[in-house]
């Protein structure tokens, strides 16, 4: 996975950012963290990653 010629597993430099959820939207994402052998972070990470690319590409489409 890549985002503008920086591949996603070369680990960018993170920042603290605090959010609220909703408790079963917790929960599940510590179960596919789990499930995935990784952290909550790094989970949450790839679903934004994967989300960001596909909003991006569906906006190439739209062009």
């Amino acid at each position: 996975m890549s985002v503008e010629g920086q591949a996603y597993d070369k680990r960018p430099l993170k920042a603290k950012v605090s959010i609220s959820l909703d408790q079963d939207i917790i929960y599940e994402i510590k179960n596919y963290a789990v499930n995935g052998r990784t952290s909550f972070s790094e989970y949450i990470n790839k679903v934004f990653w994967e989300h960001i690319q596909a909003r991006n590409e569906e906006e190439k489409k739209n062009q």
